[in-house]
């Protein structure tokens, strides 16, 4: 409390005056600090440190701590870092792995003080404790970190975590024991600085490497840290797990945050690379920043709110050799600029619509639209009174919801786990898919399907010369010839009991004329169907042999060395053009042509075979080839795009996976990939990821084939030495023992082996599912808490 009451009674004496303001320095900046006082700044980079003193129309340069006649590596700083109870107490990281320290109360020009070089590689951070005023912490790319107590030479504790490198190390606030480290494969851990055996927590917080972290200087567990993933999270250290609270998306890897003194949902992050611009967060708004400062003309490397409960005083250095003050009142504020409009469709049809609160005031007296019966539901957003912009643009949310039970998208999800893309042929594809869309009430989709196996689907075409014997078999399962022409058409004696005599004068009776087992006649009035699926007993065309074999065969006589050929049900061709029909004899003609005969009798007799001569003559098989697939080909491409403007993706993508090269050339790359990513970015929504990947895995399109190529590469370590594995197989190179050790029965893994991204331990599947199952802690012993999921 009494140094609570010193800060702000410095504050409330002489309060912190300004303005924005930038000065040019000898060479680019890799860090910088504030003193206690806020009165004083230091600047350290590779070839450059020197504190300037923060007057309230400039920066004037006060002190260079770089002397000597030789340039030394102690001098080339990666991080500096100001002591918050010792004004005249200096840190620095060197490159060269040395950590020192510079008191400033030393009278001579040499202002070191203390060199440790415990480190064998680069020191990327370091950090004083906030009220011890002898310990020091240090983080270094050899993945080790070390806490120096400076009345000593050499340090107090050295903790591993088992990592590659650590980027950043920061003493927690409010616990007095507990400091962070974020860690370049993704890992943020908790340490007690009492128990440098173990870490006390550890767990995956980004994608990549971790480069920041601070801990909020009001709520004890909040811990803000960045990485190379592009985001900015929010952890919550005082629950079992962490917990993420927010998340904000950047456009550039994160190098520095800090958060804002007497904001509490404010941060400030800087980007490593590509992006220049200083940003300031609300992490409740994590899409639009609250201020930008555009300043800086190259890559910003260090960031300082100037003091600890001033919120409008930022300072920054960068690589454009610039030394920055920034005024929160003098930033960009990018929400300015942001459309306060904007439409939206929800994932089960919803629409959202929002508009200015001003249009929606002005047209609130508006009839609704008649046909309309779904009114909308208000949102408006209620401004935070402590919010620092008055001029935020406000906007009011208007939401049509669908239907209850009319927006169900149930159907989607089973089609696309039921459906069968691959591994059978096409005709079974065809009906299996057909089936599951009739079983789910879509009848158009299911007689597509059947559709396109009855034109793809090729049957078994016969030959000419086996007509004969398929035909007065008598089979049940034969397909009747008569299809090409319709019976009706013919003479109404033609089956009855009325028949014409041959010329010879001998008769046959019914039963001769029609097989028991294949009767034409299929209703009680006598009348013969087109298309009917009972086999002919008799033979119509020009062929050459005996008198008997134009008539109807006697199954009994039937040769058995003759092959029986079955055809298809869907093998019928359209009607033949008959073109060589010989005229009749010349009695016949004489008849038909007098007028006393009737019309039906003259039919009849025009049918009458006389003298093995037949009066239709087919020259060619009666089954001819069907019409090649690419007569339909236009018709199918049509009938894909016509379910693409429905919206149905998913029977237009389905159809293009089973059909492949069939209408794979007839439709342009770039409408197939459109349709695949709709498609994919569908299932994923839907959580199908699965099926998302067997359609990547089936795509004909070269550009979504790709998709589950990109991002696979597997970055393991060993679960003994924590160090990344770079052969091929499973013994590291370093320690010389196998990675693929199971914790819980330690045997080498054979199979199939599972492991935690965050402590490289695992095993043998089934053993790591039933360690979990009764706890949560790496069956190692690391402490890291495992989750299997």
């Amino acid at each position: 409390m009494e140094k609570m009451s010193r800060v702000t009674t410095a504050l409330g004496g002489s309060a912190l005056t300004g303005r924005t303001m930038n000065c040019h320095l000898d060479a680019p900046a890799n860090a910088i600090s504030v003193c206690r006082d806020a009165a004083q700044v230091v600047v350290a980079g590779r070839s450059i440190f020197k504190i300037y003193a923060i007057e309230e129309e400039q920066f004037v340069e006060k002190l260079n701590l770089r002397v000597g006649r030789k340039p030394s590596l102690n001098l080339s700083c990666a991080d500096v870092v100001w002591h918050q109870m010792d004004e005249n107490l200096l840190a620095t990281a060197a490159t060269n792995g040395v950590v020192v320290t510079w008191n400033l109360g030393r009278p001579s020009r040499n202002k070191q003080d203390q060199l440790f070089t415990e480190h064998k590689r680069t020191v990327n951070k370091v950090c004083f404790h906030p009220t011890e005023a002898h310990v020091l912490l240090s983080g270094s790319q050899d993945g080790f970190m070390k806490c120096f107590d400076l009345r000593r030479k050499d340090s107090v504790s050295t903790f591993s975590g088992q990592s590659e490198s650590v980027r950043d190390v920061q003493f927690s606030i409010r616990d007095y024991f507990t400091f962070a480290s974020t860690f370049e494969n993704g890992n943020v851990q908790l340490w007690d600085i009492r128990r440098p055996d173990r870490c006390e927590r550890m767990f995956t917080a980004h994608n990549g490497p971790v480069f920041c972290c601070d801990w909020h200087p009001e709520d004890r567990g909040w811990l803000a840290t960045g990485g190379r993933d592009k985001m900015v999270k929010v952890w919550d250290m005082t629950t079992p797990r962490a917990k993420e609270m927010h998340c904000v998306q950047t456009i550039a890897s994160v190098a520095r945050v800090k958060w804002r003194p007497e904001c509490r949902h404010h941060l400030a992050t800087c980007s490593m690379m590509v992006d220049h611009n200083i940003y300031v967060w609300d992490v409740r708004r994590p899409f639009v920043p609250a201020a930008m400062f555009e300043e800086h003309r190259d890559v910003t490397t260090g960031i300082a709110w100037r003091h600890p409960h001033d919120p409008c005083f930022l300072l920054s250095g960068s690589k454009d050799s610039t030394l920055c003050q920034h005024l929160f009142r003098d930033a960009s504020q990018p929400v300015e600029r942001a459309n306060p409009e904007g439409l939206c469709y929800g994932l089960f049809g919803d629409v959202a619509f929002a508009a200015k609160e001003s249009l929606v005031a002005a047209e609130s007296g508006r009839k609704p639209y008649a046909g309309d019966r779904r009114h909308p539901i208000f949102f408006k957003r209620k401004l935070d009174p402590a919010e620092p912009f008055s001029g935020l643009a406000s906007s009011a949310l208007s939401v049509f919801e669908t239907e209850s039970g009319g927006g169900s998208m149930s159907w989607f999800v089973d089609t696309a786990e039921r459906y069968a893309l691959a591994g059978r042929p096409l005709a079974e594809l065809c009906d299996h898919n057909a089936k599951v869309a009739r079983e789910l009430g879509r009848n158009q989709v299911a007689q597509t399907w059947t559709m396109l196996r009855i034109i793809y689907c090729s049957p078994g075409l016969v030959p000419s010369a086996s007509l004969n014997h398929s035909v007065g078999k008598g089979s049940s399962c034969g397909l009747p010839l008569m299809n090409s022409f319709n019976l009706k058409d013919m003479a109404p004696g033609l089956g009855s009991e009325t028949r014409l005599d041959r010329s010879k004068g001998d008769t046959r009776s019914d039963t001769v004329l029609l097989d028991s087992s294949a009767t034409l006649i299929t209703n009680e009035d006598n009348e013969e169907t087109e298309g009917s699926d009972v086999p002919a007993d008799y033979l119509l065309g020009d062929v050459e042999g005996e008198e008997d074999e134009l008539y109807p065969l006697d199954p009994e006589h039937v040769h058995p060395e003759e092959p029986e050929y079955v055809l298809p049900q869907e093998a019928f061709p359209l009607r033949h053009e008959i073109l060589d029909t010989p005229s009749g004899p010349e009695h016949l003609q004489d008849k038909a042509d007098s007028p006393h005969v009737s019309g039906s009798e003259a039919d009849a007799a025009s049918l009458a075979p006389v003298d093995s001569f037949s009066l239709l003559s087919i020259s060619h098989a009666l089954y001819d080839s069907r019409l090649p697939t690419d007569f339909f080909s236009v018709l199918v491409c049509d009938m894909l795009r016509f379910y693409a403007e429905q919206g149905d993706v998913q029977m237009a993508v389905s159809v293009l996976i089973v059909l492949g090269e069939r209408v794979r050339k007839d439709i342009d790359e770039q409408t197939q990939e459109h349709w695949y990513t709709s498609y994919i970015d569908l299932l994923q929504r839907f959580r199908l990821w699965n099926v998302s990947n067997e359609v990547v895995k089936l795509s004909t399109s070269r550009a979504v084939s790709c998709l589950n190529q990109a991002s696979t590469t597997l970055h393991v370590n060993c679960s003994n030495c924590k160090r990344p594995m770079s052969s091929r197989g499973w013994v590291c190179d370093r320690c010389h023992r196998c990675a693929s050790m199971c914790a819980v029965c330690h045997h080498v893994v054979k199979g199939l082996f599972v492991w935690c991204q965050g402590c490289s331990h695992g095993g043998h599947l089934q053993h790591i599912m039933k360690w979990l199952e009764g706890s949560s802690h790496c069956p190692a012993g690391c402490g890291h808490l495992c989750e299997y999921s």
